[in-house]
């Protein structure tokens, strides 16, 4: 069975391992989360289940969300997602899920959320571009440069990469060790970064590139 948690990024900060050496970790509140909905392959054409994550009060729902939570009894939740199984079955619906149920210490995970917003932004910092020349008044140091030829074909192929709105786009990081699991506080120690800012959501899965 596939693993998977939601959870929100606390901060980066190390650890020391038990050879000494400074591990960089990212620190998550992961759940525990609350199975809301249930789907079969008889009934819906596929197995998954939906899982809700912090509590919220209700007047912040809408009325498809208060609908759904009323008629499986269970209190409001602010996050939703659904994850593909192997075999819903195996869940009941209101079963709480920790992280500690899910993870242990050196499984592989993949990260996936939200990354910072940039801003507008050139493409020297969007794309990593060179600039051009600093000296002798050259005066062109962090514009585009050019956009086509002028007679063929007369016009700005698509895709060319231009100044616009970096960051705040769903990104997901491969293959992350789940470096401690902390069920007494609900935290799980994840070695080096991942996306978002502090207090954002984070999508937690067991890594797709395992044994590869």
């Amino acid at each position: 069975m596939g693993k998977f948690i939601l959870g929100t990024k606390i901060g980066m900060t190390q650890i020391f391992g038990e050879n000494g050496i400074v591990i960089p970790v990212t620190v998550v509140e992961a759940g525990p989360c609350t199975v809301v909905q249930r789907k079969t392959v008889d009934s819906d054409g596929y197995s998954s289940v939906k899982v809700g994550f912090k509590e919220v009060p209700e007047r912040k729902l809408n009325k498809p969300e208060k609908g759904l939570f009323s008629k499986v009894k269970v209190s409001p939740r602010k996050y939703l997602r659904e994850f593909r199984v192997e075999a819903s079955e195996v869940f009941e619906v209101g079963q709480e899920i920790k992280v500690e149920d899910m993870f242990q210490e050196g499984d592989k995970i993949d990260v996936s959320g939200i990354s910072k917003g940039k801003g507008f932004q050139g493409t020297i910092k969007r794309y990593g571009q060179k600039g051009g020349k600093e000296t002798h008044g050259s005066m062109y140091h962090r514009r585009v440069g050019s956009m086509s030829a002028n007679t063929n074909p007369a016009r700005v192929f698509k895709g060319k990469k231009l100044p616009g709105h970096m960051g705040v786009d769903k990104v997901t990081v491969q293959n992350l060790d789940v470096v401690k699991v902390d069920s007494e506080r609900k935290l799980l120690l994840i070695k080096g970064g991942v996306p978002g800012p502090k207090g954002a959501l984070l999508v937690i899965k067991s890594t797709v590139k395992s044994g590869k």
